[in-house]
């Protein structure tokens, strides 16, 4: 077993990316090259980051973090765009908007976690 797979933010973030791959294939044709493409891989990138970053040191893991944090924070303003153009309703967003929360949030406290340790 690969020292990610055990990790509770690379589980929830595989588990959004999923959600925004569903997300994505409600989205209008004329999208499935553009938004819902980005939405797919800025979503794949958070669970990406994790697991390519367990593989070295704790200051690159904490690096890698930083990048699965921002590809997050994408897929939440790309949600407010679909919301904006009528590919999803507000409650959609909010529920995805809330998952994003807490996977930022816990991968801040780990990140936090890796660094207290060096």
């Amino acid at each position: 077993m690969f020292r990610f797979e055990e990790l509770e933010i690379w589980k929830l973030s595989v588990s959004y990316a999923n959600e925004m791959y569903k997300l994505a294939g409600a989205f209008p044709q004329k999208e499935m090259y553009a938004l819902a493409d980005q939405l797919r891989r800025a979503a794949v990138s958070i669970s990406n980051n994790i697991a390519e970053g367990s593989g070295g040191t704790n200051k690159d893991f904490s690096n890698f973090l930083s990048m699965a944090v921002k590809s997050a924070l994408e897929t939440v303003n790309i949600l407010y765009i679909a919301e904006n153009q009528d590919y999803i309703s507000k409650e959609i967003r909010l529920v995805h908007y809330e998952k994003a929360e807490e996977i930022i949030r816990k991968i801040r406290s780990f990140r936090n976690r890796l660094a207290a340790n060096e």
